[in-house]
């Protein structure tokens, strides 16, 4: 029971500024997550309009896109993402215009601090780590891009690529570390 509430405590002092900005998109996000037609994505419009940091212009959110900690999230316009996508905004991301991002992506903008040999592993610390997509990229589906990536302007990432580096603009990366396989032009 202590550590369970020493959990509850560190969740308490890191997100009590943005509580009921987590109610509201844990809640309402359950509820039109998954509204089929153009009118769930209206209805998604709305809500992501009121709880992003940012959203500039309309954005195609398909259904089953998952959004969490909604409060870091930059968007710019011509947005679109498709179902299955995760993106974690708790250490920033900021996303530029014309961005389009395939299904079951995850973007992640933290991770856990592992040094910390003194604590289990359930018991890290979060390392805040903002993710920068710059305009006109396409992710393809299933890709990963943790905390702390830049993806340049006009960039391209294959499908199923683990980005673990800095992708530069115009470039075409894949696989798993992604690697440059061409450059857009």
């Amino acid at each position: 029971m202590e550590k369970q509430i020493g959990f509850i405590e560190r969740f308490r002092k890191r997100y009590s500024g943005h509580l009921f900005h987590i109610w509201i998109e844990e809640y309402i996000g359950w509820l039109i997550r998954n509204l089929p037609s153009m009118e769930g994505m209206l209805v998604r419009y709305g809500l992501y309009r009121l709880v992003f940091k940012e959203i500039k212009s309309f954005a195609l959110i398909y259904p089953g896109v998952y959004f969490t900690h909604t409060y870091g999230i930059e968007v710019g316009r011509s947005f679109s993402v498709n179902s299955g996508t995760i993106i974690d905004g708790r250490g920033g991301i900021t996303i530029g215009d014309d961005v389009m991002v395939g299904p079951h992506t995850a973007i992640y903008s933290s991770g856990h601090n592992f040094t910390q040999l003194d604590r289990p592993m359930t018991s890290l610390d979060h390392i805040m780590s903002p993710v920068v997509i710059k305009n006109d990229v396409w992710i393809g589906a299933h890709v990963c891009i943790p905390g702390g990536i830049t993806i340049g302007q006009g960039a391209v990432v294959a499908a199923g690529a683990v980005v673990t580096k800095d992708v530069e603009d115009y470039m075409i990366v894949s696989g798993v570390p992604a690697k440059s396989i061409g450059k857009r032009g």
